[in-house]
């Protein structure tokens, strides 16, 4: 029987830098079964303590060590988790010293750096492409679609709106998105308001019974989830795609932030101000 391993993401602001590497390795120990903890903001040697505390419980608990990824800037709290019964992998330390040996300059050890709005008009930038998609989810309006760095079109519920966001939010992208329905299939032709911004379109496609399965989560027993829509409508909006010569992706078995980046190369999408 496999033992679920605890796992903790120590970090001195959100945690995302190692939750992202942490769960990327993880990630290739498909036998292996995890618990997974994020402790953000230990910030001072009191939290680093309470932090370790709660490492060493998890290790009486279960008596294994947890596994713990730490992007600990400060060299006082990094101490008080590297004596914690864990196995610590510090990701600052791993990186930051052959990168300070290499330029050979001592990094700043400033928290926040990557997290923080040291550029208010990128920051800003990225807020107006955030409220820009927004504003311009699902066909709300198709005002300003002049302004849009791409559109998403496809049938409802292939993905579209998550990953327009996740653009936004990460890439400062401003993504719009058009739902291809029933009505929008009636010639086999691109919509009439859709037509002036075709450089800029990027479809997405999905299988019959995955969309099958996320629509009758939805809307359990209606036409709308019904298998035989979902073939009908994929394979009139794939009928558009080919015929008005527009690239598109199947997003089936694909996570946000896998089409969010294979969309932003293959559109060859400038990222206006990506997020660290």
């Amino acid at each position: 029987m496999t033992i679920k391993r605890n796992v903790f993401y120590v970090s001195d602001r959100t945690g995302i830098t190692a939750e992202l590497l942490g769960r990327t390795l993880l990630s290739q120990f498909q036998g292996a079964a995890f618990n997974k903890t994020t402790l953000p903001f230990i910030d001072t040697v009191e939290k680093a303590r309470t932090a370790c505390i709660e490492i060493n419980q998890a290790f009486s608990d279960q008596g294994v060590r947890p596994l713990v990824f730490s992007t600990l800037i400060n060299p006082n709290t990094r101490n008080v988790i590297t004596a914690c019964n864990g196995l610590v992998l510090d990701l600052f330390e791993m990186f930051i010293r052959p990168l300070e040996k290499e330029l050979g300059e001592e990094s700043s050890h400033v928290l926040g750096l990557s997290h923080g709005i040291s550029d208010h008009d990128a920051y800003n930038d990225r807020i107006d492409a955030i409220n820009f998609t927004l504003n311009h989810d699902d066909g709300i309006t198709t005002a300003n679609f002049e302004l849009a760095d791409i559109i998403l079109i496809g049938v409802s519920r292939s993905g579209k709106t998550p990953t327009c966001l996740y653009l936004a939010m990460q890439y400062g992208i401003r993504a719009a998105n058009y739902p291809l329905t029933p009505d929008d299939f009636s010639d086999g032709h691109l919509p009439k308001l859709l037509q002036p911004f075709r450089k800029k379109l990027y479809g997405l496609s999905i299988t019959p019974d995955r969309l099958h399965k996320i629509r009758s989560e939805r809307k359990p027993d209606s036409q709308y989830a019904s298998l035989d829509n979902c073939r009908a409508e994929i394979r009139k909006a794939e009928s558009i795609f080919h015929s008005e010569a527009i690239p598109y992706l199947d997003t089936s078995t694909k996570s946000v932030e896998e089409i969010s980046i294979t969309i932003l190369h293959a559109a060859h999408l400038h990222q206006a101000h990506p997020a660290s």
